[in-house]
């Protein structure tokens, strides 16, 4: 039960909410000039996402935001982490803007903020036009360019409404699993347009920070970036080198630029790729930050793998723990680490979960009904785990659970299923799950302890 939840470790105006983003939930693929994006013709191409399932439709938010709205509501959550779709409002990428698009955006914002919902929202979740793409896309500097235009004019146009965004989510998946593994979009396994995707996507972030402030001024502009607390398998030194290399790969390699460090030498070195620096660039990078913004799922537990790919580090699958559905590691305490690290290793000034949540299977019932007990687990011990480093210094300012809707899980197409709200995708019937009665339960009992 929530009240077993140290909920008084959290301030009075903690900011509880939801995340989704674009491509996952809109649909409307084609729809007042969207243009296709990256992930359109990664998901349309045979055999690259499960059961060939793709975002034309998803869950149909671009027409059905109203009632999705009205779920928030009933959920009792005060901000909504939503992202913008950058093939709709700037269907080539960069050039002339698309009025339909951007005009959608500024309906939802207006309807949320009546509401009395806050909009927080991402500038990219992944959905590169693929029209950039054709011309690079991330292996090019020109894209960090192009996405600081699209910031500056999707800023001007919900700026006065708006005052807290994200530049990117995850630039690690993009960079990495993108480009070095294939496993998402544009599904490319090489490590050299791996190592350029990631120099850009965070030159992307500095640039697109400095024309968000130039475009709002007093906006809230921070970095979403996604982490795993990494263990060796064993005591072997080969492991425990191992274990370093993957904590680079994964944490340092994105935290260090950030925060003024500069690219990891050692990284640098395991690479053995040229990164394409300009002067200024590490300065650009580093841009102060207003907050920051964790996801975390899992931890990662790894062996040495000389023989594998970059990091030569290979993760293991620990035995008898607890596991979702997507046969993630269930621990809660790793968020606690992760949270403590930002905080006393990168002097991060404000932070936020801004994505954390399971997959489980799904059953809806005769009665119409949800229940996920799982789930409901799963959220309570990770707001616990959020709890402790509130206790321990973090300053940890909200919590938004990944995700308000069942949708489009990228690879693993619709089968995942991570909502606090079930999606019947052939009706489009949205069915408040037992962990979505939960998460409402802990953000009213919290409410009730505001002075």
């Amino acid at each position: 039960m929530s009240d077993s939840l140290d909920l008084a470790a959290f301030p009075a105006d903690f900011t509880w909410g939801t995340a989704t983003s674009a491509y996952q939930i809109e649909g409307a693929a084609a729809e007042d000039g969207r243009s296709p994006s990256i992930w359109d013709t990664f998901s349309h191409t045979p055999g690259k996402v499960d059961n060939d399932d793709h975002g034309d439709v998803a869950c149909d938010h671009y027409h059905r935001w109203p009632e999705d709205i009205a779920l928030m509501k009933r959920l009792g959550t005060d901000a909504y982490r939503m992202s913008i779709a950058w093939p709709r409002v700037m269907p080539a990428g960069d050039g002339p803007v698309n009025a339909p698009g951007l005009d959608f955006y500024d309906r939802l914002v207006d309807a949320l903020l009546t509401a009395g919902i806050t909009p927080n929202i991402t500038l990219y979740h992944w959905d590169l036009p693929q029209a950039l793409q054709d011309r690079g896309g991330w292996t090019v500097r020109d894209t960090a360019e192009h996405l600081a235009a699209y910031a500056s004019v999707v800023a001007e146009r919900l700026g006065d409404r708006v005052t807290r965004w994200a530049t990117l989510n995850e630039p690690l998946c993009s960079a990495w699993i993108g480009h070095l593994e294939g496993r998402m979009a544009p599904g490319l396994t090489d490590l050299t347009a791996a190592v350029q995707a990631s120099y850009h996507l965070l030159l992307a972030h500095g640039l697109a920070t400095r024309a968000i402030r130039a475009a709002v001024p007093g906006a809230q502009v921070g970095l979403v970036t996604n982490h795993s607390t990494v263990e060796a398998a064993s005591t072997r030194p080969e492991d425990i080198a191992a274990a370093t290399r993957m904590d680079g790969h994964i944490n340092r390699w994105w935290l260090d630029p950030v925060y003024g460090r500069g690219f990891p030498a050692d990284l640098r070195e395991l690479y053995g790729v040229e990164l394409p620096e300009r002067p200024g660039d590490l300065d650009t990078i580093a841009a102060p930050l207003d907050w920051h913004g964790l996801n975390y799922y899992f931890p990662a537990t790894v062996t040495d793998d000389p023989r594998g790919p970059v990091p030569y580090a290979r993760e293991i699958r620990v035995p008898d723990v607890p596991r979702t559905g997507m046969d993630w590691q269930i621990d809660a305490d790793g968020l606690e680490a992760l949270l403590l690290r930002l905080t006393d290793d990168y002097g991060v000034r404000e932070l936020y979960v801004t994505e954390n949540g399971s997959a489980f299977p799904d059953t809806v019932s005769p009665e119409g009904t949800v229940h996920d007990p799982d789930r409901a687990r799963y959220l309570e011990q990770h707001v616990s785990a959020c709890a402790r480093a509130v206790r321990k210094g973090a300053p940890l300012a909200g919590y938004y659970a990944w995700s308000l809707l069942d949708n489009f899980e990228w690879a693993y197409g619709y089968d995942k299923r991570f909502g606090l709200v079930h999606v019947d995708y052939e009706t489009q019937t949205r069915t408040l799950k037992t962990s979505g009665r939960r998460y409402a339960d802990i953000i009213r009992a919290h409410r009730q302890m505001r002075p």
